[in-house]
């Protein structure tokens, strides 16, 4: 069942990145596309203004005409528009089915690993649309320079974030595959058991093209491991100047809010690198885009005045006001090892730094708790709200934003605090925050609006602020 054997495309979902993303790609192809969602949510809107049909709230009629519905994991076996499809035998795919679909008939280029993945995958995007090769793209996030989050291009590539969390990327069978990092994460969709986690990147890199590259970082154990199985060509990448990689960076200078390298392939200089995105982890992810490039027979010149343009993908290090001399950035970290990153990357700045974290999901707090508590040794002082859980995940016992707190003052920062809601935590950040402060906002859930209330705030005079809380 090819992509080209449909007219009519519905989804369930339609407003999410993810599922918002391939509806985009499928309109600028010619399909007709409509949706639902619980919400009226911001890329939901966008698609209705390009013409698809939206509804809000789910009902069974609302399928009637498709010829595919596609589902994403969050939408729940008994949903009524999944059940209606069935009942009218509609074929129902998952959100990645029909992104493998999107793949098939071009070169696929599919961008996965515990971090970097959207930066990374935007990253290549906007590299190769600079480079003229009109790519396709499929986005967990919207690139800043191009404003979107997927565009149907009329090149040979496709550019995919392809999703680990729930194993939903082992549908892809990508030419290139992007692996930036593997670590413990979304254990709850494997068991509680990392060694399932693994073996499914082992399977993922056995799914490349025999013709095709696996770019992966020099410095990741487990993917050194699965690299010397891969069917077929692997280019490496690695910050450290005294690598074997194929790909490093040398002579790195840490900038407010960038960096400058000098990159070398096989200890070949080929320039310098200049990033408007701040901290090793970035350079490194440009290392991946640039590996990517090279397999595509770009030139090092075109991709690093590309690479130099990049601002970033939204809610990666983004700043959102610098209002009375206080930064406000607001970031996706959600991981221990991304909030390390981040706030290392925050450090360039040279400002007292106030982390504000939202941990998400009890299952992610319960397995990563300990590695949680060590990661805030870099900030000045730490905020810590409860804990985002979506929809339908049960509580764990003892698994709590307090309990946390308690754990971050013994092992990694005693100047952390315990605030409970959104609206508590800028009420504190307005009393202290201070002109030279930096307010980082963390998390997968909705801290990042505090980051905007608070600029919002900083910006009226006090009363005016304080009716904002």
């Amino acid at each position: 069942m090819r992509v080209k054997s449909f007219k009519h495309v519905h989804f369930v979902g339609i407003g999410g990145y993810g599922m918002s993303a391939i509806a985009r790609v499928l309109m600028d192809m010619g399909f007709e596309v409509s949706g639902s969602d619980v919400s009226r949510q911001e890329l939901a809107v966008r698609l209705e203004e390009r013409g698809a049909t939206v509804f809000y709230g789910h009902r069974a009629e609302q399928v009637a005409g498709a010829d595919v519905v596609v589902y994403n994991t969050m939408i729940a076996p008994d949903n009524v528009e999944l059940m209606e499809a069935k009942r009218r035998d509609i074929p129902v795919l998952h959100r990645s089915e029909m992104l493998a679909r999107l793949m098939e008939d071009r070169m696929g280029i599919a961008v996965t690993g515990a971090h970097g993945k959207t930066t990374t995958s935007s990253m290549i995007a906007y590299m190769m649309e600079r480079c003229e090769c009109e790519p396709t793209f499929v986005i967990g996030g919207v690139v800043s320079n191009l404003g979107e989050n997927a565009r149907a291009g009329c090149g040979n590539y496709v550019v995919a974030e392809a999703d680990e969390s729930d194993g939903s990327f082992l549908h892809y069978h990508p030419h290139i595959a992007v692996v930036t990092n593997v670590e413990p994460d979304h254990l709850e969709h494997y068991g509680g058991d990392f060694s399932n986690l693994l073996n499914a990147y082992q399977q993922f890199v056995s799914q490349i093209q025999p013709n095709g590259s696996l770019v992966t970082s020099a410095e990741d154990p487990h993917m050194q491991k699965f690299a010397a199985s891969a069917p077929c060509r692997v280019v490496t990448f690695s910050a450290n100047p005294d690598s074997q990689a194929n790909i490093t960076a040398h002579s790195i200078h840490l900038i407010d809010r960038g960096s400058i390298s000098e990159i070398r392939l096989n200890g070949e200089v080929l320039g310098t690198l200049r990033l408007q995105l701040p901290g090793i982890h970035n350079i490194m992810n440009a290392m991946a885009c640039l590996a990517v490039g090279l397999e595509a027979g770009l030139t090092f010149e075109k991709m690093a005045q590309a690479l130099s343009e990049f601002h970033g993908a939204k809610r990666r290090f983004q700043v959102i006001g610098d209002v009375q001399n206080i930064l406000i950035i607001d970031d996706y970290a959600h991981h221990p090892t991304e909030i390390r990153a981040t706030i290392a990357a925050a450090q360039a700045t040279k400002r007292r730094i106030v982390a504000v974290f939202q941990p998400q999901r009890y299952t992610r707090t319960y397995f990563l708790f300990d590695a949680f508590s060590q990661a805030f040794s870099g900030a000045d002082e730490v905020v810590i709200a409860d804990i985002y859980s979506p929809a339908g995940e049960r509580r764990i016992e003892g698994v709590t934003a307090e309990r946390l707190v308690e754990q971050i003052r013994v092992t990694s920062n005693p100047s952390v605090r315990f605030l409970k809601t959104k609206n508590e935590v800028l009420q504190y950040l307005l009393s202290t925050v201070q002109p030279g402060d930096l307010v980082l906002t963390m998390g997968a859930g909705d801290i990042w609006q505090v980051a905007h209330r608070l600029s919002e705030a900083l910006k009226s005079n006090p009363s005016e602020a304080r009716a904002l809380v």
